[in-house]
C-alpha cells in the first residue's frame, strides 16, 4: 500500500500539471493501448546479480536504419533495493552509479550493489517534495585522474545546488567534505527543477533547470533571459574555481539554450555529439528536442509559447525550435523521461535513441532515417521510469521508481 502511494505522489509530481497544493490527479492506467510493434515487455522479478564484467564493445557497427524486433530483447534485471533513483552513471570502471533522491549515491559493482553508499549528503539534500532532492550526477571527463564529480540537488529553501565533489583515497567512498559549490539558484516553488548534469564533447558541462514550478510557468521564467530556470547553462569548470563562462555562449554568461519547462534528462550520442533534451510537458504534450552537434547557442525551444509543437500561451515570435517527436496525453503518457542513443554491442540497436514514460511504462525509439525522424513504441515495462543510464560500452539501463535497475539485453 506505501508503495502505491509514493508511486501516486511522484507520478502528480512529474507530471507536474497543477499548482503544488492543488488536488492530486488520479493514477493514470499503465496500460493504455499505443501503437507498438511488439508485444508488452513485462520486466522480471529479481533472481541472482547479473555479472556486468563482460568484454569491451567492439568497433560500432553501422547505424540502424529500421527498429528491432524487440520481442527478441528484454530489460534484464540488475539489482533492486534501491529507494526512489533518480540516475544511473559510469566513470569507465565498470562500476554504474545511481543516484537516490533522499541524498545518496550508491555504486553498482559486478553486478552487486554495495552496502555502503559511495556519497551520503542527506544532511544536505531537501526533499521534503517530489520533485526535490539530490537529481543529478556527472563525472568529470578526467575523473580518473582528478577525481572530481558533480552533482545537482535542492538544499537549502528550496533552492538548486550545483556542486562538485571529489572522491576519497578509497575509490568507492566520496569525501562529503570536499563539497565546492558553483551555484545556487533561487527556486520560486518546490516543483519543476529539472536536475540533469552531462558533459559534452567539448568538455563543458552541461546542466539543466526547469522553469521554477507552478502550472504555466506564472513568472515567465522560461522565456527571460534573466534568470536561470527554464535553461539549459553551459560552465567551465576547469579554466578556474568555481567555474568560468565559455566565451562562445550566446549571451556572454551561462545560459546556452532556453524555452524549457523542465528538462528532466538530457545526455549527448556518445559517437556523434547531438545532444537529445527530454522537456516534461504540463495538460497534453511530451517532448524530445534535439540540437545536432556543432549547433549554436541561443536555441529558443518554446515553452510557454509552445507546449509541444502546440501553440499555449501567447503571440510565439519566429525563430522557435519544434520538438523532433512528441507523444500526447490523450495516448496515455504523462511525463517523459529522456534516455541515451544506445551504441552498444547489440548493432540492432546501433544510433536509436531510447526514451520512456514514467506513468506507462512505455518505452520508445527514435531514429532519423533520410533526413526525417520517426519514433516508435518499443516496450511495455510496466514500471515507472525515472531514468536511464548507459555505461562506458555503450549499453543502456533504465531505473525504475520502485527501485530496480534493469540493462537492454538480447533474450
Amino acid at each position: 500500500m506505501l508503495r502505491r502511494l509514493l508511486a501516486f505522489l511522484l507520478i502528480s509530481a512529474l507530471a507536474a500539471c497543477a499548482a503544488p497544493n492543488l488536488p492530486h490527479p488520479p493514477p493514470p492506467t499503465p496500460d493504455t493501448p499505443l501503437p507498438t510493434s511488439s508485444s508488452p515487455t513485462a520486466l522480471p522479478a529479481p533472481s541472482t546479480p547479473t555479472d556486468l564484467s563482460s568484454p569491451a564493445t567492439p568497433s560500432l557497427p553501422p547505424q540502424a536504419v529500421t527498429f528491432p524486433n524487440a520481442d527478441e530483447f528484454t530489460w534484464q534485471w540488475i539489482v533492486s533495493n534501491l529507494v526512489r533513483p533518480v540516475d544511473l552513471q559510469a566513470e569507465g570502471s565498470g562500476r554504474l552509479f545511481v543516484v537516490e533522491k533522499g541524498g545518496h549515491i550508491h555504486i553498482i559493482e559486478n553486478g552487486r550493489l554495495l552496502e555502503e553508499p559511495f556519497l551520503d549528503i542527506e544532511d544536505r539534500v531537501n526533499d521534503s517534495s517530489n520533485e526535490m532532492g539530490l537529481l543529478g550526477l556527472a563525472f568529470h571527463p578526467n575523473y580518473a585522474q582528478n577525481g572530481y564529480f558533480f552533482v545537482n540537488y535542492t538544499g537549502s529553501g528550496g533552492d538548486t545546488f550545483i556542486s562538485r565533489f571529489r572522491v576519497s583515497d578509497d575509490p568507492n567512498k566520496a569525501d562529503p567534505a570536499s563539497e565546492l559549490n558553483l551555484l545556487r539558484v533561487k527556486q520560486p516553488f518546490p516543483n519543476h527543477n529539472g536536475g540533469v548534469l552531462t558533459f559534452g564533447p567539448d568538455g563543458y558541462l552541461y546542466a539543466g533547470l526547469g522553469d521554477g514550478g507552478l502550472a504555466d510557468d506564472p513568472f515567465g521564467n522560461a522565456q527571460s533571459l534573466k534568470t536561470f530556470l527554464g535553461k539549459i547553462l553551459r560552465l567551465d569548470v576547469d579554466a578556474a574555481e568555481p567555474y568560468a563562462i565559455p566565451p562562445d555562449n550566446p549571451f556572454g554568461d551561462e545560459i546556452w539554450a532556453y524555452g524549457l519547462r523542465n528538462p528532466w534528462r538530457m545526455a549527448f550520442d556518445r559517437l556523434t555529439g547531438d545532444l537529445y533534451i527530454a522537456d516534461v510537458g504540463q495538460n497534453a504534450w511530451e517532448e524530445i528536442n534535439y540540437l545536432a552537434a556543432g549547433s549554436p547557442g541561443g536555441v529558443n525551444f518554446g515553452w510557454d509559447y509552445r507546449e509541444g509543437a502546440h501553440p499555449f500561451e501567447g503571440n510565439a515570435p519566429a525563430g522557435l525550435t519544434d520538438p523532433i517527436a512528441e507523444y500526447s496525453h490523450n495516448e496515455g503518457g504523462c511525463s517523459v523521461t529522456g534516455g541515451y542513443v544506445y551504441r552498444g554491442a547489440m548493432p540492432e540497436w546501433n544510433g536509436i535513441y531510447l526514451y520512456g514514460d514514467y506513468c506507462t511504462g512505455f518505452i520508445w525509439g527514435l531514429i532519423q532515417v533520410n533526413g526525417a525522424w520517426q519514433a516508435q513504441v518499443l516496450f511495455d515495462t510496466d514500471v515507472n521510469i525515472t531514468s536511464f543510464g548507459q555505461d562506458e560500452r555503450g549499453e543502456v539501463y533504465l531505473v525504475a521508481d520502485g527501485g530496480g535497475v534493469y540493462q537492454l539485453v538480447r533474450k
